[in-house]
């Protein structure tokens, strides 16, 4: 399992780095094998920056990112090594992952020499064209081609073969369709979903939630670098309590609804009798100290169902 405990991400900005801008606020969630789970928000909420901690790109400035119960923070040498063959990111431009001046059959060579070197030219070959099989690619058309002479859809595939080789256990997928027409999208999903069935765990970054409501069993929204909502996405999807998230919901267009059935939707905040968001109403005590302090915590509100405060960066309390 793949575990995020209050994780916290702060870039120094500013001449001299006198700034700090907190682009990740004590983020708490899970990944399990044989999971999707889709982290959504929209671009800036601090997503990205998440796939990146948990792929070791990044250092969580707080908080811990563990695997099966071992902080990544420590990992080097063959320890870290070990976690990249567990763990792999795909993400949003195929094009900008590969070298151009190389051969797309070089990042399988790359492979070769960190964690297979003990396997013969026969062996290799069968491993290759076994993990090019499992996303639908035919090796003579693929290999031993320039980046650009393959589309974005056959270079993402790509990538997913290459973490198939190293018997990949999770898999980190930031914005992977975002870039690839309409035609190809719903093979690449197809893709997740069969990897999915085969045991691999997915975080699905991404800011459609048609696509996140389409492949995943759970739901994190984020905004502005916190979790206001999470849970599962049939709850999530159904019965959306944060604000932020019946705004997302209400920007998918719908065409057997009007806009004021839309807008009538979204005046219903979830506010109690006393006026306080679901957070509130469930921790009273949690009214910060009127000077803009973020409350942390979601509070569950039904079973596998959780949602933090509506006004996180007001002063006062709801």
């Amino acid at each position: 399992m793949l575990q995020l405990e209050g994780v916290s991400k702060v870039y120094r900005v500013g001449a001299f780095g006198g700034t700090n801008l907190t682009a990740v606020r004590d983020v708490t969630f899970s990944v399990r094998t044989g999971e999707v789970v889709s982290l959504i928000g929209e671009s800036g909420s601090g997503k990205s920056t998440i796939g990146k901690m948990m792929l070791r790109l990044l250092r969580a400035s707080e908080g811990s990112i563990t695997f099966d119960g071992t902080n990544i923070a420590g990992l080097d040498g063959e320890a870290l090594r070990s976690y990249y063959r567990n763990v792999q990111g795909v993400f949003q431009d195929p094009f900008s992952s590969y070298n151009p001046v190389f051969k797309v059959d070089h990042i399988f060579d790359l492979i070769r020499g960190t964690y297979f070197r003990d396997a013969d030219d026969v062996e290799w070959s069968h491993k290759v064209e076994a993990s090019l099989d499992d996303v639908a690619l035919d090796p003579a058309q693929v290999l031993h081609k320039y980046p650009h002479q393959l589309s974005g859809g056959q270079l993402q595939r790509l990538l997913v073969a290459r973490a198939l080789l190293l018997d990949t256990r999770f898999l980190v997928a930031d914005e992977i369709i975002s870039m690839l027409d309409a035609s190809t999208r719903i093979d690449v999903l197809n893709l997740l979903g069969d990897l999915k069935r085969r045991g691999l765990g997915i975080l699905f970054i991404t800011h459609d939630l048609s696509l996140g409501n389409y492949i995943s069993e759970k739901t994190v929204i984020l905004s502005r670098g916190r979790i206001v909502e999470m849970g599962t996405t049939e709850k999530v999807y159904g019965n959306p309590l944060h604000p932020y998230t019946r705004t997302l919901m209400s920007s998918v267009p719908q065409l057997h609804r009007t806009w004021r059935e839309v807008d009538a939707d979204l005046a219903a905040t979830g506010a109690d009798a006393a006026g306080r968001c679901v957070y509130h109403a469930a921790h009273p005590e949690a009214d910060g100290d009127g000077a803009g302090r973020i409350p942390t915590g979601l509070v569950e509100t039904e079973e596998g169902h959780l949602v933090g405060c509506f006004r996180p960066y007001l002063e006062g309390a709801c």
